[in-house]
């Protein structure tokens, strides 16, 4: 794909990007690339892939659901400055 100075200053438009005048050609450059690069990868045949989630084969190691520590929740609470209701209170910071 061919792009001329003004798709490019079309683009950046688009894009709220301010290009001077100097920039241009090399802006122009580096998207041409960058298009030919997107064209050679949709030209890659990739029909006899499968489609990958992760490149390793990695499985998690499952575990049963069950509670492994005792409920601390008043011995922590105890240690607060102040506390209600089961939360800790702590002074406003914000207005």
């Amino acid at each position: 794909m061919s792009l001329d100075h003004a798709a490019v200053r079309h683009i950046a438009r688009l894009a709220r990007l301010a290009i001077a005048d100097d920039q241009l050609e090399s802006l122009r450059s580096d998207l041409e690339r960058v298009l030919h690069l997107f064209d050679d990868l949709a030209a890659a045949n990739v029909n006899h892939l499968a489609p990958l989630a992760h490149p390793h084969d990695q499985t998690l190691a499952l575990r049963d659901d069950i509670v492994s520590e005792d409920d601390r929740s008043a011995q922590l609470l105890a240690l607060a400055a102040t506390a209600q209701g089961g939360y800790f209170l702590v002074p406003k910071v914000i207005e």
